[in-house]
């Protein structure tokens, strides 16, 4: 009897605390899950980043002037597309007196076009660079912008100067960056 009482009182003990922990973490995911939230919202809130179409874009990549156009196709789930975006960065800020313009272009999971876009958008500070591209609504002329790209490889860079051109597919280093920057400058 005394193996039956034990046994019992043992295990409402350990119920009562799986039901306690459950409790606690869910209290847990609840408080941060709220706490994330309200830290994102008037950050990313305060992002308005703007969808481009296949026409728009393709005016982008022509314009043929003595500025130098470096336009950057990624993803914010791409770890590549990410690596490469410090370069950028560095690049952007040695350059701002200089006629260059770069563009980010943000392919594939419009999904994240509400939360992740924007949250790398702030984070980044490139916010005012960024253009959003459904990639489900180009069709197969619009590639004939390009020498190489067909639209399955991020991250892809496009470099236009007048009416010299070049492509670079894949993540670049900065030593590539600055070596394909530079062969236009000069």
């Amino acid at each position: 009897m005394k193996k039956i009482i034990l046994t019992a009182l043992l295990a409402t003990a350990l119920l009562s605390c799986k039901k306690e922990a459950e409790k606690t973490e869910e209290n847990i995911a609840v408080a941060d899950s709220a706490d994330i939230k309200k830290d994102a919202e008037p950050e990313t809130s305060k992002i308005a980043l703007r969808e481009v179409d296949q026409k728009g874009l393709t005016e982008i990549l022509s314009k043929n002037n003595d500025t130098l156009y470096v336009t950057n196709f990624f993803a914010t789930w791409c770890g590549p597309c990410m690596m490469e975006i410090p370069h950028f960065k560095k690049k952007i800020e040695e350059l701002k007196d200089k006629p260059v313009k770069f563009t980010f272009i943000n392919i594939y999971n419009k999904p994240a076009w509400e939360t992740e876009v924007p949250a790398f958008a702030q984070k980044s500070g490139l916010a005012d660079k960024i253009l959003l591209l459904d990639d489900s609504k180009l069709n197969q002329d619009f590639f004939v912008n390009f020498q190489q790209w067909r639209g399955n490889n991020i991250p892809f860079t496009f470099f236009r100067k007048g009416d010299k051109v070049e492509e670079s597919e894949g993540s670049m280093t900065e030593e590539m960056l600055n070596s394909q920057i530079d062969s236009f400058l000069k």
